[in-house]
């Protein structure tokens, strides 16, 4: 399988450019409604998740949280996406999903948004992460919540992992990913 470079918010002149690392093209909002360009992380690994608050898999914020503790300095960056989709299992407010996720996990991380990650109303950027790795049988969509992916220094997609994937499973390909050099991006 052929891994294509991070090309947020895809414009039609991108279309033939192969493996030019264009970051800076998806933006998301944060907790606080501000814009967030995933370029602020260029450089770095990220590992983007769709999360809920009242799920069978929310105790992985912990995990999540360990890895960011254990591998920011690294250069690691964990990002929630709160979704609400599957089972109306996110309905709180921003404030309350960033409370709840604190005090019960103590998630410091970047928290985004609420989103949606399936559909025609999928955020751009989760439709470009499920085209670029596909889950079983080749699908594109995301199933459930904390449906994680590993994003590499240069803006590939390294890895997706299912919503059973423990946090701490993730750790040799985060070490490897955390290996790789920083790409040199041309001026």
């Amino acid at each position: 399988m052929s891994i294509k470079p991070l090309v947020l918010a895809p414009q039609p002149e991108d279309a033939h450019r192969g493996g030019l690392y264009t970051a800076g093209r998806f933006s998301s909002l944060d907790g606080q409604g501000r814009s967030r360009p995933l370029a602020d992380w260029r450089g770095q690994v990220a590992l983007i998740v769709n999360t809920a608050s009242a799920c069978g898999f929310t105790p992985q914020f912990a995990g999540l949280q360990q890895l960011w503790q254990r591998y920011r300095g690294q250069g690691l960056v964990v990002i929630g996406y709160p979704c609400n989709q599957f089972g109306g299992q996110d309905p709180g407010s921003q404030a309350e999903i960033e409370s709840f996720c604190s005090l019960n996990y103590g998630v410091d991380f970047p928290m985004m948004a609420k989103v949606e990650v399936k559909g025609a109303g999928a955020d751009p950027l989760f439709k470009w992460l499920t085209a670029e790795a596909p889950g079983v049988l080749g699908t594109e969509f995301i199933k459930w919540n904390f449906t994680k992916f590993l994003v590499g220094r240069d803006g590939q997609v390294l890895g997706r992992y299912g919503p059973q994937a423990r946090p701490q499973s993730l750790v040799a390909d985060i070490e490897a990913a955390l290996a790789r050099p920083e790409p040199v991006v041309p001026a």
